[in-house]
């Protein structure tokens, strides 16, 4: 019996083993990249703070200010609370804060917090916050709660309660949801922390600090985060696990127009140095779609998302140029002038790209901003493979004599790092900045160019361009923005349709990412958007489930004589420039698996023919299907379009029926 359970256990072991080991590609194929579906992630629609950071308080340290907004300040999103009518003022202060990059603070000077006509049983003077339009909080769940403090003269008591206020005149005690009380000595800056576990659910809950002991007492930093975040690490469970679901291989961020500071100009450049260390380190910044971004999501949290979804981080760092949009917007391109860093401070913009570098990688034994990495938690190295370089900008001589300056010094430094550039705008129409562009990557041999372009529907349904692009060039595409312009059904399969030609050019074209990632309701600058969200929801669209069937299907090779449908020529491999619906085979020899995509995003159905004797599929396989009506369209009222999926006993030849307005995805195991 004995021999026979060590056998059994043998077995298994050389089953797995077998499973795990690479399959050889057939003849026929064509290698592809395996890295073509990431996700770009830029801090517009509010998608950060409120969004994917998992905080919960807005203005937590009274950094707003008017030059992000007109008529916000430091108490914007706070409250002053005065149960009891207690007595007390609140003032805004500057000098001696926690760090200069945080500056602004608030100082509660309390009088009378002793009640003398209590007609609501709570006490004290202080400030409420309600995040970000009321807190979701659940209840047994556990919230960590952080502020730093300073007292001034007496000793205070500090009462710090998550509750859900009660509207309604005459005022009435706000439901208490969890509570506690922090003495206040020390005459320096404090940090304190609790835990809070919610008595009940909540879908309004805010924060209040409220001062027990009359004085004067110094509060910055107030924090509240659930400790339920994705593994740990300060992102919004579901809205991370909604992104992981898709399967992408690489991450690009901070931006877009937040690099280079949008068209505000190079006070507002996005740099990553202050975006690390301690939060109250950090130097916050307005963002360039019109609201505040505290960094609390910064690059090490962006660093950490990329290691833990098994993604390539690509950080994109601004060249010493500034955005197209600045002094006049986009009305004024392609001909207004672009501000520029002048040469002679350039050095400051290689160490950027050089440090950030040695950050990501090197050793902290030796390296003093590695050892900076090592002190956030992260001794091991981040493994940084991409790095770009510049982002839209004007592609003028200003601006390749900056980037040929930064692009040689860098590569000098680090050969191994891939440096990643960009062709403006619209980068595939006859313009200056595409031509500049690319005439500027075969000349210094770029690696990897960053083009964008969002069009709609019908750019995506009829043309094909990458079949036009030159083999034989040392740079590869990233087509690192684009969409269609609506977010019905159609425009996804559209752009299913889009990506099925670029499966079939993935020999150049070596990464793509849909733009923009997230947004959030009531608070979108940019339609349409990948994933909408509100405080308690994530809403995908039609065209993420679309996104999601090609990160799940990626491979390293491309086969186009495999489907065959009914009607066309012979020798006709789809999707072709002006068909609607199309085809690609993708093997993935690592994981031995063969991924069959069909889109049809015509209003006939179709006949397909498919031929899988070369592969040596298993007995089961697993089918996916979206389809609905063309201008079928997910939205916060109604999801009708999601994935069904069904197995079925897989057949090496046979014919499959394509329903109009669907895209089908076959998986097998080889």
């Amino acid at each position: 019996m004995k021999k026979q359970i060590l056998s059994a256990v043998l077995l298994t072991a050389a089953l797995g083993l077998n499973a795990q080991k690479p399959v050889a590609a057939p003849a026929g194929g064509k290698a592809i990249s395996n890295e073509l579906l990431g996700i770009f992630f830029e801090d517009i629609n509010n998608s950060a703070d409120g969004g994917l950071y998992a905080e919960l308080i807005q203005n937590g340290s009274f950094e707003f200010n008017a030059n992000e907004r007109d008529g916000w300040g430091p108490s914007t999103a706070w409250k002053i609370l005065r149960p009891g009518h207690s007595l007390g003022m609140l003032q805004a202060r500057m000098d001696n804060g926690i760090h200069p990059n945080n500056p602004t603070y608030m100082r509660l000077h309390a009088e009378r917090t002793r009640e003398f006509y209590d007609y609501t049983g709570w006490r004290g003077y202080g400030i409420q916050n309600d995040g970000f339009g009321g807190m979701v909080v659940k209840a047994g769940q556990k919230y960590d709660f952080s502020v730093f403090l300073r007292n001034i003269g007496n000793a205070k008591q500090v009462r710090v309660a998550l509750v859900e206020p009660v509207q309604g005149w005459p005022p009435k005690d706000p439901k208490l949801l969890a509570e506690t009380t922090i003495n206040v000595n020390d005459n320096s800056w404090k940090k304190y922390e609790a835990v809070f576990t919610p008595s009940e659910d909540s879908k309004h809950a805010a924060l209040q600090i409220l001062m027990l002991t009359d004085g004067d007492m110094d509060v910055d930093m107030v924090s509240l985060m659930p400790e339920d975040t994705y593994k740990g690490h300060g992102l919004r469970k579901d809205l991370a696990t909604t992104l992981a679901d898709l399967k992408p291989k690489f991450m690009r961020f901070p931006g877009g127009c937040v690099v280079h500071g949008g068209g505000d100009g190079f006070w507002n450049t996005y740099r990553w140095k202050t975006t690390i260390g301690p939060k109250e380190t950090r130097k916050q910044q307005k963002n360039t779609w019109g609201y505040h971004q505290s960094v609390g999501l910064g690059y090490f949290e962006y660093f950490q998302f990329c290691e833990d979804l098994g993604m390539e981080p690509l950080p994109i760092l601004p060249c010493g140029v500034s955005c197209q949009g600045t002094n006049g917007g986009w009305s004024m391109w392609p001909k207004q002038a672009q501000d520029v860093v002048p040469m002679s401070e350039m050095d400051e913009w290689v160490a950027e790209a050089i440090d950030l570098i040695e950050w990501a990688n090197g050793d902290p034994a030796t390296n003093k901003w590695a050892k900076m990495r090592a002190e956030a938690g992260h001794p091991k190295p981040f493994n940084l493979k991409y790095l770009g370089i510049g982002n839209e900008e004007k592609i003028s001589p200003e601006f390749i004599e900056r980037f040929k300056y930064i692009y040689e010094r860098v590569t000098k430094a680090h050969p191994e790092i891939v440096i990643v550039g960009t062709d403006g705008p619209g980068s595939h129409k006859d313009n200056p900045d595409y031509e500049a562009g690319w005439k500027l990557a075969d000349e210094i041999g770029m690696p990897i160019t960053d083009e964008h372009y969002y069009e709609p529907r019908d750019y995506f349904l009829n043309k094909r361009q990458y079949d036009n692009y030159p083999r034989d060039r040392k740079t590869k595409v990233y087509l690192g923005e684009y969409a269609a312009k609506d977010k019905k059904l159609i425009d996804a399969l559209a752009e299913g349709l889009y990506l099925l030609h670029v499966e079939r050019n993935a020999d150049v074209v070596t990464m793509t990412s849909y733009a923009p990632l997230l947004a959030k309701k009531d608070g979108t600058q940019w339609n349409p958007d990948l994933i909408y969200f509100d405080n308690e929801r994530t809403y995908p669209t039609c065209s993420y489930y679309v996104q999601q069937m090609f990160g799940q299907s990626a491979g390293n090779y491309y086969y186009g004589d495999c489907v065959k449908f009914e009607g066309d020529a012979a020798d006709a491999i789809q999707p072709m420039e002006g068909v609607h619906y199309g085809q690609s085979v993708i093997l993935n020899t690592k994981t031995r698996q063969l991924f069959v995509k069909l889109v049809n995003a015509s209003a006939d159905a179709k006949k397909a023919n498919i031929n899988l004797s070369r592969f040596g599929i298993k007995k089961l396989a697993t089918k996916t299907t979206i389809a609905g009506e063309p201008n079928d369209e997910n939205n916060f009222d109604a999801q009708p379009i999601a994935p069904k999926k069904e197995q079925f006993k897989a057949k090496k030849k046979f014919t499959l029926d394509l329903a109009p307005h669907s895209m089908v995805m076959l998986q097998y195991q080889l």
